[in-house]
């Protein structure tokens, strides 16, 4: 009877933490491959580094857009004051935001990033950061040097 109850009170915690997980509003990617076309350029006008996220987020979702905006902010400071990159968290449930959520196609807790050059506007989600929220030093180097290939026109 004991063994039974044990069993019956695992089922029951795996259940509980399941709708935590589901209730903190935390989504995976909706396009695992999305990818901007390569082209070869040079430098580009533009680049946007968007954190869309929900109201109610889970501590990965709030670690993505944490730790890339620490990264921007510490080795992008130059391009951040040009207006030549932009960063900002972007709450998808507001109203105020549905235009900038239709332009990039959010759809959950992501990391987009919008390239503007002289061939138009190229976005793409970037996923691999989700793998990297818990190694903070491998994800700023990731991150930086994904940043510096777009604004140098490199969209591979």
């Amino acid at each position: 009877m004991h063994y039974l109850q044990r069993i019956f009170t695992g089922i029951i915690v795996v259940c509980v933490l399941t709708g935590f997980g589901i209730a903190a509003g935390c989504t995976a990617p909706a396009n695992p491959a999305s990818s901007v076309p390569a082209v070869a350029g040079g430098p580009v006008d533009k680049v946007e580094i968007y954190h869309f996220h929900a109201t109610q987020q889970c501590v990965s979702c709030i670690a993505v857009g944490d730790l890339a905006e620490k990264t921007v902010n510490e080795n992008f400071k130059d391009e951040l004051a040009s207006g030549r990159l932009v960063f900002a968290h972007v709450n998808g449930q507001l109203l105020e935001n549905n235009e900038l959520v239709s332009k990039y196609g959010a759809t959950g807790s992501s990391l987009w990033i919008g390239v503007y050059d002289a061939n138009g506007f190229h976005k793409e989600e970037n996923v691999k950061v989700w793998y990297l929220i818990n190694n903070k030093d491998a994800y700023s180097l990731y991150l930086t040097d994904l940043i510096n290939k777009r604004l140098n026109g490199d969209l591979s």
